[in-house]
């Protein structure tokens, strides 16, 4: 009979027979207020316990409490003025915190502005369309504040791309889909730019600066009327074809300018 050779099986470890990792104490204290502010318990603009009550509280040294604080102060949770007395205070993060790491993939893929503008166009029309399903009376009055008062002043400044664009965003932010509003907020921080004061040395530079608020004006107006009969597919298409027709002004010639790293 011929002679048989096993080779030795080795099997990973089982779940149950991996090493358990023990959390550090500052880490259960950084979870704990972490759990806080999601829930409502902290809430932005408030400011944490003093130390001496949270060291109390959690058992802790006044060193554990510190490397806590700056978990969260890493996470963008919280801000700490140092040398302050009023010590460390809750900052709900925006947008930026997801923006800032998309950015270094983004950077690395080769994405351009243009590509940034054809995701936009892809998140807001939704937007919109959730919006006129589920929008509130207020909502669409501040929408249409926004539209009279807010765009003329940005004309009147010569930043009109950031008082249209700010117009856009906040479509997405009132449709209160969470996802939607991280997306697009997280867009128009990649695709933020110069938004200071527009150089208009010709007589034809004004007026074509003039007609693209007259045609704004007028293309949001419509969407505020979709919007408040209701008509989540009449909002959908308006303001699909609306975001399209507005990047050339939005992009401002951009379309090929890669995404910056900003982790760095």
């Amino acid at each position: 009979m011929a002679d048989k050779t096993f080779a030795p099986v080795f099997h990973a470890p089982s779940a149950a027979t991996r090493p358990i990792r023990t959390q550090k104490a500052s880490e259960v204290v950084a979870n704990t207020l972490r759990r806080m502010v999601i829930e409502g318990a902290l809430k932005d603009g408030d400011h944490l316990p003093y130390e001496a009550d949270l060291m109390d509280r959690f058992a802790i040294s006044r060193a554990t409490l510190r490397e806590a604080i700056r978990v969260l102060e890493s996470d963008g949770l919280v801000a700490v003025r140092r040398g302050s007395r009023s010590g460390a205070r809750v900052c709900v993060p925006g947008p930026e915190v997801v923006a800032k790491p998309a950015s270094l993939l983004m950077a690395l893929s080769g994405t351009t502005i243009a590509d940034l503008f054809v995701a936009r166009e892809a998140v807001e029309p939704d937007a919109a369309r959730v919006l006129a399903a589920e929008g509130t009376d207020d909502d669409f009055d501040e929408l249409s504040r926004m539209v009279e008062e807010d765009l003329p002043a940005s004309y009147a400044s010569k930043t009109l791309v950031a008082g249209l664009s700010a117009f856009h965003l906040r479509v997405v932010q009132l449709s209160g889909n969470a996802p939607l509003a991280i997306t697009a907020g997280m867009l128009f921080e990649l695709t933020r730019h110069d938004t200071g004061p527009a150089v208009l040395e010709t007589a034809e530079d004004r007026e074509l600066y003039a007609a693209n608020l007259k045609l704004a004006v007028r293309s949001c107006r419509r969407l505020l009327r979709l919007l408040r009969a209701r008509d989540a597919d009449g909002a959908f298409s308006h303001w699909r074809k609306h975001v399209v027709n507005a990047r050339p002004f939005l992009i401002d010639g951009r379309d090929q300018e890669k995404v910056k790293d900003a982790t760095g």
